[in-house]
This record gives structure tokens, sequence and C-alpha cells, in this order.
């Protein structure tokens, strides 16, 4: 029989696209207020030349950047996490309701997930048939695999975390991740 362990801690990350450069801001100041200080930052990709499925509800211009915190988290939370940053989603979008082009629905989009040594998971309100459910409403999916010194994409993997730029961001939040747990 094998013995039950508490799993490592792992390195939490936002993804986080909006058409609306205040968001970035107001996000990043209630995320660093929750989880602590930012260690990772990536460049803003255009978010929008992987897909148009956000287009009608959140614009055509979307760009999208990568957070990482110095803290790591118990990987247990992650529903915890992606209920709340939902609420930061809809209080944005009430607080901003009056600024907005009233053809966003949905101004702002924070997909919290972690990184381990052997993966990137991805939370999610939505079930299919490779997502687990964790609780609280919240699914989780293995998004990459990190083997053979690299990521690999699984049939499910989203298009922009394939390409270079993104696999190239998180294997630094990878590294950062070993660094932490050692130090």
């Amino acid at each position: 029989m094998g013995q039950i362990k508490q799993p490592q801690e792992v390195l939490l990350i936002t993804a986080v696209f909006s058409s609306l450069d205040t968001a970035f801001d107001w996000t990043l100041c209630r995320a660093e207020e929750t989880f602590g200080k930012i260690a990772l930052r990536s460049p803003p990709f255009p978010f929008e030349q992987f897909t148009d499925y956000y287009t009608p509800s959140m614009g055509g211009r979307l760009p999208k950047e990568i957070w990482a915190f110095e803290k790591l988290i118990d990987p247990a939370v992650l529903p915890q996490i992606k209920c709340l940053t939902n609420q930061w989603e809809e209080e944005f979008a009430l607080t901003n309701k009056a600024a907005l082009d009233s053809a966003l629905s949905r101004p702002l989009n924070i997909d919290p997930g972690y990184i381990d040594l052997g993966k990137l998971i991805l939370a999610s309100t939505k079930d299919h048939a490779h997502r687990i459910y964790l609780s609280q409403g919240i699914f989780a999916e293995t998004t990459l695999i990190y083997t053979q010194k690299h990521w690999q994409a699984l049939p499910w993997s989203y298009p922009d975390y394939q390409s270079g730029n993104c696999q190239t961001f998180l294997t630094q939040c990878r590294e950062l991740l070993k660094r932490l747990r050692t130090g």
C-alpha cells in the first residue's frame, strides 16, 4: 500500500487578459494584496492571435500577461483562488460599468493555475473529459507537462501556452520554483 503524504507547495501563476489597460494595474493590486509579491511577469503578448473566442465578450485587442508569485501555495487551495479571481472579474465589470463599452460583457479574464516541476495546471469552471473536479464548482486540467527538458503540449493544450515565448516564460517560472523550494 502506498503511503499518503502531503504534496509539495507549488508556484501560483495567473494569466490576465483584457482589452482595457486599466484592468492590469487593478488586478495586480488585488493579486499582490492577496497572494504576495509578483516574482516574474511575462511580457504582454497579443492573445487574439491565438483565438477569437473571447472577441464578442471582451473586444478585439487582448493583451495577455502571466504572473508568477514569490510565495508558494498548497495546490489544494486552487479552487478558492479561482473562486476569488472570478469575484474580481465581476467586481471590475461592476465598478467600471459606466466607462465600459456596452458591448464588453466580460472586460477582464483572470485564469489562475500553478506550476509544479512536471506540469502546468490551470483551473476552470467548465467541465470536460480531461478535467478533474476539485471542489466549489472548480475543475483542473494538466495543460502542459514538463518532460525531457521541455514543455510538451497535450491534445487539449491552449495554443497560447504552446507558443515558444510562453513556454520560455514558464521555464523561467519552473526554475523559480526550484530556487524557492531549496532556498
